[in-house]
């Protein structure tokens, strides 16, 4: 593909890089496209979920290709005090899946799985190794990274996949399961039943620091799983540490990881929900935005690409003052009662908040009535500068 310029080069085959690759061939089949990733398959190794509100008819008919476990009789929260069950649909996406129907939808000339990027530039992107494409646009999709300009706190977990010895009798996912031990810091487990005898078991955690003990979460999960009675084989596990922005210079931000004339998109680029973490809404209507304007010039694509960051930013500054009371005026072992309180509002209006929707009166609703923190602290907290976010570290 070296020898012809491409009309657009999507660097980084994540979630946001792979259906702004596929909106843009469905939107545009005559587009020259290449969906670049150092690694050897697109998605890495995650699993996305999302409800079925939280996109639009166009949305879902992007998704469409993608198989997916869809939990219709909705989901489940429970907490030390409280748990209820919800109706909303739920569904789950894994990366496996996502790689494969990338492989299918795309024009195989369009795949470069396992290919390293030495760096991007407005006319294009060179290979390490040497070796340069020649394109029109750049997007630059490559993974998020921690940063000074940016603070908060860090959300951090593993899951795994377990096929047990016998039947699970879970039903229904449960979002939050609260009810466990909180040990300084918000802690929940999270249960996907993906089938009769398999089932995804993520522990969580809303940390100050970005450490990630994977020998301590894992005894966490498996004193989880004995404690319902599964047991049996591992199929597969996964681990994060995302970050929880609760403010800082978004402009700084951004400007530190731009290059000239490249559009900077995904999570890279600041279009993830600040609070919870979400990225599939984010990434589905950027996806069907910028392939809706396919057709701009690398340098207008990138200062559209541009504004819409900065109005997700301004959109999204509710839920990073509520970030902000969450990391700095709830006790760390009291967090849990922040959501234990939201999650007796409506449900629709719980809806809205993971797909980052939430309108006015909904701020309203979620900020009425006797707060789970202090007032001292809340205050502290709204004055405060915050905890810069800076590199995470795994034992």
């Amino acid at each position: 593909m070296s020898g012809h310029p491409l009309d657009i080069a999507v660097v980084g085959g994540g979630l946001a890089g792979g259906l702004i690759a596929l909106a843009i061939h469905r939107a545009r089949p005559d587009k020259r496209i290449a969906l670049i990733e150092t690694g050897g398959s697109f998605g890495g190794n995650h699993r996305w979920s999302w409800f079925a509100g939280d996109l639009d008819p166009e949305g879902d008919a992007l998704l469409a290709s993608f198989p997916q476990t869809v939990w219709p009789e909705g989901n489940r929260v429970r907490f030390p005090a409280y748990g209820r069950r919800l109706a909303g649909e739920y569904r789950s996406l894994a990366s496996r899946n996502f790689d494969a129907t990338l492989r299918r939808l795309l024009p195989q000339e369009s795949i470069m799985a396992g290919t390293r990027v030495e760096r991007l530039s407005e006319t294009g992107v060179e290979l390490a190794g040497g070796g340069q494409l020649r394109a029109a646009s750049v997007i630059d999709c490559r993974s998020a990274v921690p940063s000074p300009h940016l603070t908060g706190g860090w959300q951090l977990f593993m899951g795994r996949h377990l096929r047990c010895d016998s039947p699970h009798g879970v039903i229904r996912p449960v979002i939050m399961d609260a009810s466990v031990e909180q040990p300084g810091a918000y802690r929940f487990v999270y249960v996907l039943p993906l089938g009769p005898q398999d089932i995804f078991v993520e522990d969580t955690y809303y940390a100050d620091e970005p450490r990630l003990d994977r020998a301590l979460l894992s005894e966490r999960i498996a004193a989880y799983c004995a404690a319902h009675g599964w047991s049996g084989e591992t199929v597969s596990e996964e681990t994060g540490v995302l970050p929880v922005v609760t403010g800082g210079d978004f402009v700084a931000y951004r400007r530190s990881l731009a290059v000239p004339g490249v559009a900077l998109a995904g999570a890279r680029g600041g279009f993830t929900h600040p609070l919870t973490s979400y990225t599939l809404p984010i990434a589905v209507a950027s996806a069907l935005a910028i392939a809706r304007n396919a057709d701009r010039a690398g340098d207008e694509l990138a200062r559209f690409v541009d504004r819409r960051a900065q109005e997700h930013w301004r959109a999204t500054r509710f839920y990073r003052l509520l970030g902000k009371m969450l990391f700095e005026a709830a006790e760390p072992e009291l967090r849990y009662k922040v959501f234990e309180r939201f999650y007796r509002l409506p449900e629709p209006l719980i809806e809205r908040f993971y797909a980052a929707r939430s309108t006015r009166l909904d701020g309203l609703r979620i900020l009425t009535g006797k707060p789970p923190v202090s007032i001292p602290r809340a205050i502290a907290a709204l004055l405060g500068k915050g905890r810069p976010l800076v590199q995470g570290r795994q034992q």
